[in-house]
């Protein structure tokens, strides 16, 4: 485990490098998670262990943690990156609602540039990096985050080149391009459309990467790639876009890890 950690920080460090070499010049800020759409009850903090509860329109910055219910069916709905932040707080169009905390959903709308995801139920989701760099030929995006436990479900749209969207996991790294995905912390990653590549490191030391392709779902326990099964990727599409409308139930196999993580105030892993 530690050398799986060490593996994964080492390739964010990397990036980080090399992101300083290329943009030197550039301008660059920071980007926020707004949060789109509430379903049961979630809490979020800055590292410090103090929880408070996350509601509709906050906007969460890198350094956050979030986590949601364990009830079923709970999940919460983030717009993160470029046009995430200031823009939506000044364009959200508040939806109906009900009550968060006793099984409603409340929700904002957000604009169709922006990048979407779904914290499914009993998640716990770090963000570790939102930014935004205008190099003046174009926009480069870095977005990085740390799925603890639980799964998520995204929307990613086309990137530049020179962005990357990375969610770390316990075991390694997913890698996502303008993709439609479906991932778990044990390592289920399933694609609806687009790719994503998962990099880590194998019972004997050595770093291996698996390219998952549309329509089809990486297993990390048994290291096969295999098609999804059928519905499958119709229904992990309409989870991704939902933010932008009403609420979605879906249904899946994938195993939902039950426990309640509390997060310590520890830095570095």
């Amino acid at each position: 485990m530690k050398y799986t950690r060490s593996f994964v920080n080492g390739l964010v460090a990397c990036g980080i490098a090399l992101a300083m070499v290329s943009t030197l010049s550039a301008q660059s800020r920071e980007a926020g998670a707004t949060v789109l759409r509430i379903k049961g009850t979630a809490r979020y903090t800055l590292g410090n262990n103090i929880w408070q509860p996350v509601s509709v329109g906050q906007i969460l910055h890198p350094g956050s943690v979030i986590q949601t219910s364990r009830d079923a069916g709970s999940y919460v709905d983030l717009a993160i990156g470029e046009g995430a932040g200031p823009i939506i707080t000044g364009t959200a169009t508040p939806l109906a609602s009900t009550a968060p905390g006793k099984g409603g959903t409340t929700s904002f709308k957000q604009t169709a540039q922006q990048n979407t995801i779904r914290v499914m139920e009993n998640t716990v989701l770090g963000i570790d990096k939102l930014s935004v760099i205008e190099t003046g030929a174009d926009v480069v995006t870095d977005t990085q985050l740390d799925l603890k436990s639980g799964r998520v479900i995204g929307n990613v749209k086309k990137m530049a080149a020179a962005s990357r969207y990375e969610i770390k996991l316990p075991n390694g790294v997913a890698g996502i391009r303008g993709t439609v995905y479906d991932i778990s912390a044990d390592g289920t990653v399933r694609v609806a459309s687009g790719s994503v590549v998962v990099s880590f490191v194998d019972s004997q030391g050595n770093v291996q990467t698996r390219s998952v392709m549309g329509g089809q779902e990486y297993n990390s326990r048994t290291d096969q790639i295999t098609a999804l099964a059928p519905g499958l990727a119709g229904q992990i599409e309409t989870a991704a876009t939902a933010s932008a409308g009403g609420a979605v139930t879906m249904s899946s196999s994938a195993s939902i890890d039950r426990t309640i993580y509390f997060v310590s105030p520890t830095v570095g892993r």
